[in-house]
């Protein structure tokens, strides 16, 4: 199998702020002990970093400020690998995401977009052998331009969770969502070819609602489930276009997210994808 695929990723970068503590918060809750780190991410960025470090020819579609935060941003992808010809320098702040990580991994998130308002794919050529994965962190009206121009294969992580354009889901070629995500957005019942997570359990091959194909999670210890999806999604979507069958590229971007859980980076060091094939 060949997994050195041409690969567009289109979607957010964000600087990520991280409080750690030993259990989340309720509503109106301080809970105190917290360990603060800064890292990158942005589902995009986390994407585009893990499908490079998975043996994919990648670059990204994006926007950064013009700010340290932006330079650190795009330090973290060149070093992972990617093409940043179009991520962008815009005047306005680079894109941050809030978040507290518990003891057991589970996460609460809040994202304030700032340059990802920005992200254009004016002058980004596509051509049919491009596979495209896109998400919801960026405007939708750009995600829908990205699915009308690429030529190619189109991968939609309908992430967060939003009302989607019948356009959208009739061009997509894969979407890619959690089990929460697919309740949120009904329609997801009619589209041609969905991959669902379900955390520790596994994940599932959706066509016209229908499952055709399952895999079991692979036994981990969680230390971080930030990026597990965003690795998921891009190993997913590089072992179905290497040419694995259904359930052969669930089991490997199974195998992918449970190694991003074990390490505390959303955009940590990987293997070549073929080291998770089984």
């Amino acid at each position: 199998m060949a997994f050195d695929i041409p690969l567009t990723v289109v979607g957010s970068i964000n600087a990520d702020i991280t409080a750690t503590t030993e259990r989340l918060p309720g509503a109106g809750e301080t809970v105190g002990g917290g360990r603060l780190t800064r890292s990158p991410g942005g589902k995009g960025a986390n994407q585009a970093a893990a499908g490079a470090r998975l043996g994919a020819a990648t670059r990204m579609v994006g926007a950064v400020g013009a700010d340290a935060e932006g330079e650190t941003m795009r330090q973290a992808l060149r070093s992972a690998g990617v093409d940043l010809a179009h991520v962008a320098t815009v005047d306005s702040e680079t894109g941050t995401a809030l978040i507290m990580v518990d003891a057991a991994g589970e996460n609460q998130i809040a994202v304030c977009e700032g340059a990802n308002a920005h992200v254009s794919i004016s002058g980004v050529e596509f051509d049919e052998h491009d596979t495209v994965l896109a998400q919801l962190e960026i405007s939708l009206d750009t995600v829908a331009q990205a699915a009308r121009r690429c030529r190619g294969y189109f991968a939609l992580n309908a992430a967060p969770a939003m009302p989607l354009p019948t356009e959208l889901i009739e061009r997509a070629d894969l979407i890619i969502v959690n089990e929460t995500e697919y309740e949120l957005i009904p329609e997801l019942a009619d589209a041609a070819l969905v991959a669902v997570t379900y955390g520790s359990k596994g994940s599932a091959m959706l066509v016209r609602g229908e499952q055709v194909a399952f895999a079991d999670a692979v036994r981990t210890t969680p230390v971080n489930t930030v990026g597990a999806g965003d690795a998921f999604c891009a190993a997913l979507v590089i072992a179905l276009r290497g040419g694995l069958s259904h359930e052969e590229a669930l089991r490997a971007a199974n195998a992918v997210g449970a190694a991003v859980v074990r390490d505390p980076a959303a955009q940590p060091e990987l293997r070549p994808l073929e080291h998770y094939v089984s």
